[in-house]
């Protein structure tokens, strides 16, 4: 059980070949054995999830079951959980207990889903490694040595090695693609707004958003599936009709499947930057979906080089403004000794804050303030409406995007720690994305000469979740590496 998908999962429950409590308890064990070496978890919620894989198994009973019921999964750190603790990998959380859940964590409550507890990221999901968690670097279980990529790098790896079967995540500049990527899974970013983010823990407000991890496309979409849905507690919340993702992924089962669909491909994604062995399992994986019916057409994305520099004045700026309500006086870490009001700002936001969130906050306050603004955080705005642009122009030729999830594989835990600049460029190719609000979407092709895995990024036009999740799921029919497996989980 513990490799099954999620439709074969479905099947077992329904069958009574396993009851909820046993998957969950299945599940649970395998944390306890595997999660001291991987530190994917930061709270496991043992009691609470066999309540409600009671509660699952009562559903099955009453013949109610949905598509989740019954599933275990874990939530990134930054999803809200009433009762549970909820960090954001940060010391300035580390004992904030949450009073209610995040609209994500509701809905996949109400479908039966049983949360196992939640996975590290990087502190306030700030982070290209997760080596800025308060709670210790998350390791990648292809090779414990080398990082599971960030922010939602526990979520990924808790996938990866078979942890839970699902998971949550956040992708404000690639935090779901880029660990999907170097963790040898599928994960998805929907368009901006498809996915509340009420009760998720803000860091840059017009670029957040909450993603889905899986073994498989088929696993994602069943759970973006029930993770998307209007919310108007949340105003950026799009107000339209839910999609079956599932449902989208049927389709003729034939030699070319995917005959008639247009691939472009960049030439700014397969320039200099890309590693030799990146570049070889992409262009093989490129070659495949030929294989499958779709065409390749060049196009060009003039601007996407900009896209690291816009991003790294718009997030930190407003990353400045949201975190500002962490300040010791209503909830979070409070410094013992102060003197006064002023001073227990400063020695608790000091003691609270990690060093990477702290640079953040600093370059934030910087590109905001009076004289810097119109040269800075402006301009990174206008490259921002370029960016965006460009996409738009290229979807003209094509209906999919497609390129190097990230230039290399995984690196060596501290490699990069010094040098935040080249943490930075590890993504290169997805930043682009949120600055845009479009969907994207990371599944593996393959392995580096390292034997660590390669992703390919599919991106699409706003609301082409279904079309890039089809894309994918036909890929992974014709192909295993989707199913390839790291020692532990084997």
């Amino acid at each position: 059980m513990i490799n099954a998908s999620l439709p074969e999962l479905r099947r077992a429950l329904d069958a009574r070949q396993i009851s909820a409590v046993e998957l969950a308890g299945l599940f649970l064990d395998r944390i306890d054995a595997l999660n001291p070496a991987l530190n994917a978890f930061i709270t496991v919620d043992r009691e609470g999830a066999l309540a409600a894989a009671r509660a699952a198994d009562a559903r099955i009973a009453a013949g109610s079951a949905g598509p989740l019921t019954g599933i275990p999964l874990a939530h990134k750190d930054v999803f809200c959980t009433e009762g549970v603790l909820t960090t954001c990998g940060s010391k300035m959380l580390a004992n904030f207990v949450s009073p209610y859940d995040a609209h994500v964590v509701s809905l996949l409550e109400a479908a039966g889903a049983v949360s196992l507890g939640k996975a590290n990221m990087d502190e306030f999901a700030m982070g290209s490694s997760n080596e800025s968690s308060y709670f210790g670097a998350v390791k990648n279980p292809w090779n414990l040595g080398r990082i599971p990529g960030g922010s939602s790098g526990g979520s990924a790896a808790a996938v990866a090695a078979r942890l839970a079967p699902i998971a949550t995540g956040t992708d404000t500049g690639g935090s779901v693609r880029q660990p999907a990527a170097y963790c040898g899974i599928t994960g998805i970013k929907p368009t901006y707004g498809l996915v509340s983010r009420y009760g998720m823990i803000a860091y840059a407000s017009s670029l957040d958003q909450g993603g889905a991890f899986g073994a498989s496309a088929e696993d994602c979409a069943l759970l973006l599936g029930a993770m998307t849905g209007f919310d108007a507690r949340d105003s950026t919340s799009l107000e339209r009709p839910t999609e079956d993702y599932a449902a989208a992924l049927a389709g003729p089962a034939c030699a070319r499947p995917l005959e008639g669909l247009r691939i472009g491909l960049p030439r700014e994604f397969f320039a200099e930057g890309m590693s030799d062995d990146v570049r070889a399992a992409v262009e093989a994986a490129v070659e495949q979906y030929r294989v499958l019916g779709a065409t390749t057409v060049e196009v060009s994305l003039p601007n996407a080089k900009l896209a690291i520099p816009a991003y790294y004045v718009i997030a930190p700026a407003e990353c400045s403004s949201n975190l500002s309500r962490f300040d010791g006086v209503r909830y979070g870490h409070r410094a013992a000794d102060y003197g006064d009001l002023a001073d227990m700002y400063a020695k608790s936001r000091a003691e609270g804050f990690g060093a990477e969130v702290k640079r953040r906050i600093l370059v934030g306050t910087y590109v905001l303030s009076h004289g810097y603004y119109d040269a800075y955080y402006l301009q990174a705005q206008r490259l921002r409406r370029l960016i965006a642009q460009d996409f738009q122009a290229a979807l003209q030729h094509c209906d999919l995007i497609a390129g190097p999830t990230t230039p290399t594989t995984a690196w060596a835990l501290g490699e990069k720690a010094d040098d935040p600049v080249q943490m930075y460029l590890s993504d290169i190719y997805t930043i682009a994305v949120n600055l845009a609000g479009l969907p994207g979407l990371s599944h593996p092709v393959g392995f580096g000469a390292d034997g660590l895995p390669v992703g390919l990024q599919l991106i699409g036009d706003y609301f082409a979740e279904s079309r890039l999740l089809h894309a994918a799921h036909r890929f992974q029919h014709a192909t295993d590496w989707h199913a390839r497996r790291p020692a532990c989980a084997a």
